[in-house]
């Protein structure tokens, strides 16, 4: 059994993603392997991963800022705070912040252990410029992330 958790406002181990910045709430590790979640601020202007597939996770979104732009297949919802997105296995989806403003989300993810490929696409980030596509992809494909 897992000890329980509590991770108050601003707590918890946070991570670059270029200009992004991504705050775990709960690991795998936490929860026995059953779920994730990190509260990730996405930056201004931020394109998103490839519009991709994940075939045993659960992805979901929750808007506390900003607008997220969600991709489900051919159909894009702007989503406003308050709004949730969820997308089961085997759905092709993406997400992006085309806007000036940063956007803040809660990002829910069962089961668990996708957080580890946000930690290591975080270590393979160069200092400047767009992270290489070709070690994104092997890093992805280490985990339930196929591109579509």
């Amino acid at each position: 059994m897992s000890d329980a958790v509590v991770r108050e406002g601003g707590q918890g181990e946070t991570i670059a993603l270029g200009a992004s910045s991504v705050l775990f709430k709960a690991a795998g590790s936490d929860g026995e392997g059953t779920f994730s979640l990190t509260e990730t601020t996405i930056a201004p202007g931020f394109p998103g991963p490839v519009p991709h597939v994940h075939d045993k996770l659960a992805d979901s979104f929750y808007v506390l800022e900003g607008v997220l732009v969600v991709r489900l297949d051919t159909k894009e919802v702007e989503a406003a705070p308050g709004s949730f997105a969820f997308i089961p296995p085997g759905n092709v989806h993406t997400f992006s912040n085309p806007s000036a403003a940063p956007t803040r989300v809660l990002n829910l993810m069962a089961p668990g252990g996708f957080e580890q490929y946000l930690k290591e696409a975080a270590q393979a980030m160069p200092a400047a410029g767009p992270p290489d596509p070709a070690v994104m992809a092997d890093i992805a494909s280490r985990y339930d992330f196929r591109p579509a």
